[in-house]
């Protein structure tokens, strides 16, 4: 599986982005999908996870409340919007594939892909 993450920029607090995850590859399906971040100095974290139907989805408490994950298997793609956009949220974001959620939230992914710069300014 080959990911390719889009739609980082430069927004204002309180704004909104949506991150895109484009999959190639016939098992896409079959993974749970989590968006991780890692900000300068900071440790990379798990902020959003989503089981392979869709039918699950977990939080970091970091982002509970303003940031949603999704998927569409058929398009082979997740999604994470991103709004109330905070200056602590800037980070490089990445998607992955895991084998589950579980492990997406301690941060073992089967496939990376390259990240996105996010960055809100106050």
């Amino acid at each position: 599986v080959q990911l390719q993450a889009s739609g980082g920029g430069l927004v204002q607090t309180g704004g909104s982005l949506r991150l895109s995850c484009a999959a190639s590859g016939r098992t896409f399906s079959i993974y749970a999908m989590g968006w991780f971040r890692q900000g300068t100095g900071k440790e990379r974290e798990c902020v959003a996870s989503i089981s392979s139907s869709g039918g699950s989805t977990n939080y970091a408490d970091s982002v509970k409340g303003r940031f949603t994950i999704s998927r569409d298997n058929a398009k082979k793609m997740v999604l994470l919007q991103m709004n109330s956009l905070k200056p602590e949220d800037t980070a490089v974001y990445y998607c992955a594939t895991g084998l589950s959620m579980p492990r997406l939230r301690v941060g073992l992914g089967e496939y990376w892909g390259q990240g996105t710069q996010v960055t809100v300014s106050s």
